[in-house]
């Protein structure tokens, strides 16, 4: 039985300094507090989602979860039984939300370790003020593409969009070229975050005002090759790695769509010739090893 899997809502993220990381994603990268509790901290853009990032007090760096959305709580349901039928472990039974907004939904985890919650319903918003939009992407580093890749597509029903030779994947869900990607990793960990903003104009606002705040892009403004969007990449002053991205592809006709597999060269990963990352964007995409806290 297919699920239905819509897009990213939020990402969720360890910070072994809670209050200080907060500051720099509501003062310096423009997204706006919508509550805070004793152990997290909760932040919105501008898309109608309750919010779209909350960090969690840790010892160290790693990904709390990523919620997808589905279409209801029967849809939940369903997958949960879908899931179970597959061998997958659930961490949490469908289930109303102790988060902002509240919705339904259930948690489970992936061959690497990972908590992914798929969830229903919250209520919504819309700021007024520029933002980020939403989260376009996620990328995961994994030390197994091939396992991780199966599961994503035989298990979860995820298509695969492009890669980057043997090094990367792609995947998306619905239209949009790709909400998650794989990277091959010595460790699964966090590579990037990437934050949909409208267009490049609003791109290179944000590049703008990251350089009043002292903060020099480690990557871009470029364009990459798979997805087509354009993209710039910030270390946030705790080692994850930040990406403003806007225009990425739309894959129009799902029956005539062929992956493509792109070469891992400068020209295919930055499409205007920018170059590669730095050496400390690449340190730090390359993330600490995650067991995962599930």
């Amino acid at each position: 039985m297919a699920l239905e899997i819509g897009q990213i809502r939020h990402v969720a993220l360890f910070s072994p300094r809670l209050e200080e990381h907060a500051r720099f994603y509501a003062d310096v990268w423009g997204l706006e507090r919508v509550e805070e509790r004793s152990d997290a901290v909760f932040f919105r853009g501008a898309s109608a989602e309750h919010f779209l990032l909350s960090l969690h007090n840790g010892n160290a760096r790693g990904l709390h979860h990523v919620a997808y959305s589905m279409p209801g709580e029967e849809a939940v349901r369903r997958a949960a039984a879908a899931l179970k039928e597959a061998g997958v472990r659930l961490v949490e039974e469908p289930h109303p939300l102790d988060e902002p907004g509240g919705g339904f939904g259930l948690r489970f985890v992936d061959p690497d370790g990972r908590c992914i919650e798929l969830s229903s319903g919250s209520s919504s918003h819309r700021l007024k003020r520029m933002a980020p939009h939403s989260i376009c992407h996620v990328v995961l580093n994994t030390p197994n593409l091939d396992r991780i890749t199966k599961f994503y597509t035989s298990v979860l029903g995820f298509r695969i969009s492009d890669w980057s030779e043997r090094q990367m994947v792609f995947l998306r869900t619905e239209s949009k070229h790709h909400n998650i990607s794989f990277n091959v990793a010595p460790h699964v960990s966090v590579n990037h975050v990437a934050y949909l903003v409208p267009g490049v104009d609003e791109l290179m606002k944000a590049v703008s005002d990251m350089r009043k705040h002292g903060f020099e892009p480690g990557w871009g403004p470029g364009r990459h090759g798979p997805g087509n969007n354009i993209f710039s990449y910030f270390r946030d002053p705790f080692g994850y790695v930040a990406e403003y991205t806007s225009d990425i592809d739309y894959i129009a006709d799902e029956a005539k769509h062929e992956p493509k597999t792109w070469p891992r060269s400068p020209e295919s990963m930055d499409r205007w010739g920018g170059g590669p990352p730095s050496p400390e964007l690449r340190e730090a995409m390359t993330g600490e090893p995650d067991k995962g806290w599930a």
